[in-house]
């Protein structure tokens, strides 16, 4: 129990209270004044957004956990895709498995879309962090057409 609870927190970023009577607080005012009162203050920066919805153009990278996992996640992830019916387009493992990335076909509302992907990926304890990013092909070189 006590492995997944550190899982959690791991994940979520939280911080338990330690002791009675110890607060935390995102507000340095607030602190100052708690600690006037004579309690102990834990100041917490606020967790940040990685993943604006604005960012996201179809690509998705996600890093695991346990490497030895990864088929899995992308089986559940390609599940959840098709159930919701999001089209992918391509579909990539590391060598190592530790990384993986997906490509879906952009639909009509892109934004709800990056809405229901982020909570789904940020809702799978498999995935370490992700992020929307595509990755772009290298250009091949144009052949130049010989002037006549």
């Amino acid at each position: 129990m006590k492995a997944l609870k550190n899982l959690y927190k791991e994940f979520f970023g939280l911080n338990e209270q330690t002791e009675k009577g110890s607060i935390s607080v995102k507000d340095p005012k607030k602190a100052a004044d708690f600690a006037k009162q004579g309690l102990d203050v834990n100041l917490v920066d606020e967790a940040q957004l990685v993943n604006h919805i604005t960012d996201y153009r179809g690509g998705v990278e996600y890093v695991l956990r346990d490497p030895s996992q990864a088929k899995d996640v992308a089986a559940q992830i390609q599940e959840w895709t098709t159930k919701k019916g999001f089209t992918v387009v391509k579909h990539t493992i590391s060598k190592t498995g530790k990384v993986g990335y997906f490509y879906f076909r952009l639909g009509e509302d892109p934004e709800r879309e990056a809405q229901r992907i982020q909570g789904y990926f940020s809702s799978k304890l498999e995935i370490k962090f992700f992020r929307f990013r595509v990755k772009e092909e290298q250009a091949k070189p144009k052949m130049q057409q010989p002037e006549i």
